[in-house]
This record gives structure tokens, C-alpha cells and sequence, in this order.
């Protein structure tokens, strides 16, 4: 039998493996992940093995695309971070019944609002209360409500839809106000 000539891509495991799971390890802290981004950058670079031209290293060439896909990993795990700040969140079931109705009705502000927007103790209840709002809710509002930032302006800010941005901000609202008439910001009643 004569032996096939080796294609250099049959050797890189051995030749690099060992330096892009440690390029991959470095960024993302995650071994699993880390092994799993080798193992797609070894694929991509043998699909696109033809296009390399030998102006860098082998090495070289594998962290660039190495690089690449650990960029897109954080920037999936940041998106799914987000989507998880504001999936966890069951104020919705606190405040509603199953049938979309409320749990107990707001109670009514009364009063100038401006006024009690003026009033200190009301802005300091609001600053308590902001800080119990999980933060992409908390920036959510602070943007828009408190700084008049426009819809499109804030999302793209937060790095998110205009969708899930108005999600962000009607939880962040329903905090509010229950943490506010919790502190006694109700003039009456309703019946």
C-alpha cells in the first residue's frame, strides 16, 4: 500500500490545540465552551482551508478565526443575559390573576403629581424603591422616564428591541408603584 500524503489540516489538533483552548479558556472562563469554539474553529478553518494564503501562521490564522467566534459567544451570552433579566422576573403573576385582571387595583395617586414629584420624601421613596428594580429594568426607566430619553434612542442604548424595552418598562412600572403605595404614596381608595 502506499501511504496518502498528510494534508496539513489533518495535523492542526496536535500542532495548535493546546494554545486555542487556552486562547478560548482565557476569555471565556468556561472549559466546556472553551472546547466547543477549538472544535468550530477547526471546522471553519477546514471549510475555508483554501482560502489560506500562508501570509501569517497557521496559529495565527486559527486564533484569528478562534477570535471571532469567541467575540460572537460573549456577544450570545450578553443577548441571553438580557432575555434572562427580564424572563425571571414573575411580578406579573404578583400583580395579576391568570385571567389578565388585577391582583389588587392600583389605588389612586390623587393629588397634584407634580407637587408630589417636587416633594422630596416622595423622590427619595422613588430612589428606594428604583433600587430594589433589576437593573436593565432600573436603566430602562431611569432613560425614558426620568431623563425623557426617546424609545429608539434607549434601546439602542440598551442594546435591546423596542419590544423588549417596553417589557423592561411596564415591570419596571409595576415595581414602582407597588413599592410606592407600599410607602404610604396613596391619597385614596378606590371603591
Amino acid at each position: 500500500m502506499t501511504e496518502t500524503a498528510q494534508s496539513p489540516a489533518e495535523g492542526w489538533l496536535e500542532r495548535h490545540g493546546d494554545a486555542l483552548y487556552a486562547f478560548a479558556l482565557r476569555r471565556l472562563c468556561d472549559p466546556v465552551t472553551a472546547e466547543d469554539l477549538v472544535q468550530e474553529t477547526l471546522l471553519a478553518a477546514w471549510r475555508s482551508r483554501a482560502a489560506f494564503r500562508s501570509e501569517s501562521t497557521e496559529r495565527t490564522w486559527l486564533i484569528g478565526i478562534l477570535k471571532h467566534k469567541c467575540i460572537d459567544e460573549i456577544r450570545r451570552q450578553q443577548r441571553a443575559a438580557v432575555v434572562d433579566a427580564m424572563g425571571d422576573d414573575d411580578v406579573e403573576s404578583q400583580v395579576f390573576r391568570t385571567n389578565g385582571r388585577w391582583r389588587e387595583p392600583p389605588l389612586a395617586w390623587g393629588g397634584d403629581l407634580l407637587r408630589q414629584l417636587e416633594n422630596d420624601a416622595f423622590m427619595n421613596a422613588v430612589g428606594h424603591c428604583l433600587d430594589n428594580v433589576p437593573a436593565a429594568q432600573r436603566a430602562s426607566f431611569v432613560m425614558r422616564e426620568l431623563y425623557d430619553q426617546d424609545i429608539t434612542v434607549t434601546s439602542e442604548r440598551l442594546g435591546v428591541s423596542q419590544n423588549n424595552l417596553y417589557v423592561l418598562l411596564h415591570r419596571a412600572r409595576l415595581r414602582l408603584r407597588r413599592c410606592l403605595e407600599k410607602s404610604g404614596f396613596v391619597v385614596e381608595k378606590r371603591q
